[in-house]
């Protein structure tokens, strides 16, 4: 789980569980006040009662229940029965309702004045009323109908808020902390795009804001900055470096060529093997550079070039160079038919340079001589196959065939820099190709994707 989504799961749990706890102190708060209402309801309705059948003579029984029937404030399944002091019945309201009641409830509101408890849906409540020196006892039996509606409509109105709230809740708190979150997200991307081709990278970041994301990026800034300042002081320095060692190279190759020309006729063997070496160490040099020379090329500056004339001068150099190499070259029937496929924007000697290393590589570790190279089309993304048959490189032939200086088991008995192939790779990221290795049934497969 992400710190956005964390932040938003805790806020919106927290931020539930107060409103949760509130509306359940509502609910709990309005519910005891109905219950305590409708207990002074019928504390006035059975003194009423009894003062009515007590202290006005013209109101008999049968007067009192044509009153009690029609009364404005007339309770809903109301029961009133009135005792005397010897727990005699002397009025009974309605006839048709009963009251669960026992002696012993007499007894206690003769002892204790008054009760209140509930019985189903009803609600009992007895009172004992003292009248001309007598004691009176009335309990009264009814459903708060009108109260226990309002309760549940206020509980309802409060479970509906509440899932409204909740749901505000966490689609406020997610895009508030989505919104505030952003710029890590920008901040990630930055950061993923800084590589050796984009080392000078900066990440965006306001100067006088005090947010941390910014300060964060004001400190990565000035951290990518030093990195910068010392890997350009060890570029500057390799470049130096093969530019001031190709100068006494190229004095030597051209004195022992006028040698071989002029002296010996080009049959000396030690001479040869000199010039050998001497190749040998100025592809090194030059490989150094192009390594070295890493920054992110705009493809805009480029003209459009198409990629079988590039790798057609690779291959002519190449055929040129080694006289035992077949090459079979093809061309995807869709491609041909568009030519324009064929075009991008690029670098046609560092493409040259690319196309040549390839095509080299797998001529020099070949088991027949034998380079197929194809031009593909797949899901309308122009690619370049280079196959050759031979053995196995090594079990992560993925992880060190890109790295410099790395070599396969299959190179122990060839000479080679071992720098190849990653000056190949150097050169299609710097115009965003890629280039991928696979191995098969005995066959090596470079597949570029232009």
């Amino acid at each position: 789980m992400t710190i956005k989504h964390k932040i938003t799961l805790y806020s919106s749990l927290f931020f539930s569980g107060f409103y949760a706890l509130i509306a359940f102190f509502i609910v709990l708060s309005f519910s005891l006040f109905r219950a305590e209402e409708f207990k002074e309801r019928l504390n006035e309705k059975a003194l009423t009662t009894i003062r009515l059948l007590l202290d006005v003579k013209e109101v008999d029984n049968d007067l009192l229940k044509i009153i009690d029937e029609n009364s404005i404030h007339q309770l809903y399944e109301e029961k009133t029965l009135v005792f005397d002091e010897y727990f005699n019945l002397i009025y009974s309201s309605l006839d048709d309702t009963k009251i669960n009641w026992k002696r012993d409830d007499l007894f206690f509101l003769k002892k204790h004045g008054n009760f209140f408890k509930k019985e189903g849906k009803n609600e009992i409540y007895g009172i004992g009323h003292l009248n001309k020196g007598k004691l009176f006892y009335a309990i009264i039996s009814a459903n708060d109908n009108y109260g226990k509606s309002k309760l549940r409509y206020l509980t309802t109105v409060i479970i509906i808020s509440f899932i409204i709230f909740l749901l505000a809740t966490w689609i406020f708190t997610y895009t508030l902390i989505k919104k505030q979150l952003n710029p890590l997200n920008d901040f990630h991307k930055e950061i993923s795009l800084i590589n050796d081709l984009h080392i000078e990278r900066q990440l965006p970041s306001d100067e006088n804001s005090q947010n941390e994301i910014d300060l964060l990026s004001k400190e990565f800034n000035l951290m990518m900055k030093r990195i910068t300042e010392v890997y350009n002081l060890q570029k500057d320095f390799t470049a130096h470096v093969s530019h001031e060692l190709r100068t006494p190279l190229l004095k030597l190759s051209v004195q022992i060529e006028n040698q071989l020309l002029e002296k010996y006729n080009g049959e000396n063997i030690f001479l040869k093997n000199m010039m050998k070496e001497i190749c040998q160490l100025n592809d090194l040099i030059n490989s150094l550079l192009l390594l070295t020379q890493n920054n992110q090329t705009n493809n805009q500056e480029y003209e459009p070039i198409r990629i079988d004339d590039v790798l057609y001068n690779a291959i002519e150099k190449i055929t040129q160079e080694y006289k035992d190499i077949s090459i079979e070259y093809s061309i995807e029937e869709s491609v041909a038919e568009s030519p324009e496929i064929l075009e991008i924007k690029s670098s046609s000697n560092l493409l040259e340079i690319t196309f040549s290393n390839l095509i080299k590589n797998a001529y020099l570790y070949s088991e027949n001589k034998k380079v197929q190279v194809k031009i593909l089309q797949e899901n309308n993304r122009l690619m370049l196959c280079i196959i050759n048959k031979g053995s196995i490189i090594a079990e992560n032939a993925e992880d060190i065939l890109f790295k410099p200086f790395r070599r396969g088991t299959n190179a122990v008995d060839s000479k080679g820099l071992g720098i190849g192939l990653t000056i190949v790779k150097r050169i299609l990221a710097n115009f965003g190709f890629s280039i991928i290795y696979h191995f098969s049934e005995g066959k090596h497969k470079f597949l570029i994707k232009f």
